[in-house]
This record gives structure tokens, sequence and C-alpha cells, in this order.
């Protein structure tokens, strides 16, 4: 199946002079994944809501300085699972699709998914759901929700009561409309002083209440059919015997990375924002990840993900970029993290702390399986 197939002609345009005042509207009115930006006619690139809530940009400002530019282009004939595979790296749920060098339409997250669904049955939700979840209290503020959201780069933060269960969930659509909107306003005069009320609003006053949930063993088209239902992009996960522990977290972008897994002898690499890559390569990236996994023979891995998350500061003009490696093995999901200016920095760091927790895990369940054999002696006497 060709991706012309499920992607659309039919999206919303608007040209780079736009005011964000009315792609905001149009956001709130017509909740699209994106909306395209041209010039002239001529494509320029995408807007998404995520992008809107991440800055702090007016409403008299003009779509361009707004923009993404890197947004990765598809083709009429690319494959699904090729095109899977670009909206991961890419970090987009949405993307222009061409014929030869004329925008013929768009492509979306969703509808790869349903195209795929029926085929989603032989994947369960632990195969493949992120165990590391950011999470917030119900007294902590909106201003915190947004600052987790950008440090992060995600769209939904659960939320926990005192005794750390899940009491609901707060993500960027829901607080566009009570921050975002107000901020921009509120930006001088007497109002001046309203950006620190909204700030100051505790999530628990905006958040999804109850937490519609999957658990870790039901099966992956399942946990997908619940989020179209409801129109989420992602799911908490629970165990099955509790549906107020949080286990982890199942997206969209899981699943359509799920699409991607190869069966090559060499590990399967994905790289989120890989247009941050500077002096190190795909191969470089994959090369290394493969001796850290080698020092430990009895951890299978099945597919690796690095992502990189570009922050404002600067050092002599090279960003500071963030780093995180997460490897799905037969011994669960083992990860790193670390930053440093330039790609390259960010992901040696988080590859050393990815090797110390690898080695950490041989360990631990080296201890265990002594310690079990320990106690099938003390059995036997």
């Amino acid at each position: 199946m060709d991706i012309e197939d499920i992607a659309t002609t039919e999206y919303i345009e608007v040209n780079s002079d736009e005011r964000l005042g009315k792609i905001r509207s149009l956001f709130e009115r017509e909740n699209p994944k994106g909306i395209v930006v041209t010039n002239d006619g001529d494509y320029v690139g995408i807007i998404t809501e995520r992008q809107l809530l991440q800055s702090h940009v007016e409403d008299d400002a003009k779509a361009n300085v707004l923009v993404r530019n890197n947004v990765p282009k598809v083709n009429r004939t690319d494959g699904i699972r090729e095109v899977a595979r670009m909206l991961v790296e890419g970090n987009t749920k949405v993307a222009p699709v061409f014929e030869g060098e004329t925008l013929w339409g768009i492509v979306t997250q969703d509808a790869i998914l349903e195209a795929v669904l029926e085929n989603l049955d032989v994947l369960t939700v632990d195969q493949i759901y992120t165990e590391e979840v950011v999470t917030l209290r119900e007294d902590d503020h909106v201003g915190k929700a947004i600052n987790y959201l950008r440090e992060h780069g995600i769209s939904r933060l659960p939320v926990v009561n005192e005794n750390g269960a899940l009491s609901g969930m707060v993500t960027t659509h829901d607080i566009v409309d009570v921050a975002v909107r107000n901020m921009t306003k509120a930006t001088r005069g007497d109002r001046a002083g309203d950006t620190e009320r909204v700030l100051d609003i505790p999530v628990y006053d905006i958040m999804n209440d109850p937490v519609v949930s999957v658990t870790s063993d039901e099966s992956v088209d399942d946990a997908v059919e619940i989020m179209f239902e409801h129109n989420y992009a992602g799911l908490v996960v629970t165990p099955p015997e509790d549906d107020r522990t949080i286990s982890g977290i199942l997206t969209k972008t899981d699943v359509l990375r799920a699409l991607t897994y190869t069966e090559e002898e060499s590990m399967d690499v994905q790289i989120t924002n890989i247009n941050l890559l500077d002096t190190i390569t795909r191969q470089e990236v994959r090369e290394s990840i493969t001796s850290v996994a080698d020092k430990y023979r009895d951890m299978q891995v099945h597919h690796a993900h690095v992502r990189f998350h570009e922050h404002k500061e600067k050092l002599r003009g090279t960003p500071l970029i963030q780093c995180q490696i997460r490897l799905r093995t037969n011994r669960g999901q083992v990860a790193g993290t670390g930053e440093g200016y330039g790609a390259e920095s960010a992901f040696h760091v988080a590859l050393d702390k990815l090797e110390r927790n690898v080695l950490e895990l041989k360990g631990t369940l080296a201890d265990e399986a002594y310690e079990g054999q320990m106690l099938r002696k003390l059995g036997e006497l």
C-alpha cells in the first residue's frame, strides 16, 4: 500500500504572513493535527498545536516566525512503513505529501494507524509501551506543567495524588485554552499580573478525571481503538490487577514506532529529531549502542530509540541538546539520558549512562539468579 491510498488532499492552509491569533483560533475551532503554511502557494512548513504551547509569541506575530520547515516530506508512492519511520524520526504527527515538487496533500499519524489497525492484534501493550513516565502532583501548578511539556518534548502528563496513585491527566490540549491564550493577552498594563495567576492554577483544576487507561496485557489494536474512541493521543498503562498504579504510558507514536521494527541482523536504531545530528552519523550511533549492549550477552535488544531535544541555551552558537537512549530488550527496558552542547556530546553522555545501567541490570539479574539458587538449595536441605 502506497501512502497516497491513505493521505488526504483536504487540509487547512494559511499564508506565511497570517497572524498567529487567527491560527490559534483555527486550532480551537477545527482541532487539526497541523496547519500547512505556504507563501504565494509555495510550501513553507507546518505549524502544530504543541508549537503554539511551547512559544511565547504574541498573537500579532506572523506564522513564519513559528513554522516548522524541517518536517519530513513524503512522496505519494512511499510505503507506509517508511513514512511511519519518517514521522517518528521527524517528531511530528503530520507531514506534507508531494508529487514531484508540488504539494499534493498531507498524511497524519492517525491515518496510518487506521490503515494498519487490524494487524496490530499481534502485539500486546507490554511489548511497546514506554516505562519512563513524567508525572505531576495534584497541587503542582500549570506553569510547572508547561515547563515539563517543553523540557521533555511530550504532550501529556499523568497526575498523581499524595499517595502516588493515578488521579488525572493533563495534556497539551487541556492547557492551551487555560494558559496560552491568556498568557498571550496578558503582556502589559493592568492585565500583566494575569499571566502569573494563570501559571499558578493547580493542575487539579484542569486535569481530566477519571483517566482512561489500558492494562499491560491488552492487545495494541484494542488500545488504539480506545484512543480513537476518546480522541486521545496516549493512554496510561496500568497492571492488570490495579488501575491506580502507573506502569508506563502508551502513545500513538509508540505504536507507529513499532511498525518500523525490522528483522535485520544489525540492531534497529530509530532516531527522533534526526535533523539535530551534526558531527555524528546514524551508523556511528548504531555501532556505539551495539558495543554497549554486547557487554551483556544474555540481553537481546529488540529495538533502540534515540531521541534528541534541543534547548534554547547555546554555547558559542552550539545548542544545548538533551539525548535519551532507550533499549527494548528481552530483559525489559533500559535507558540512559544526558545533555551536552551539540548532538554528539549529548549522545556520548547518554551512552555512558546507558552503559552503567546495562551493567547494573546485568549485576541485578545475576544477584537474583544467585539468590534463587541459594533458596533452592536451602529447600533441598
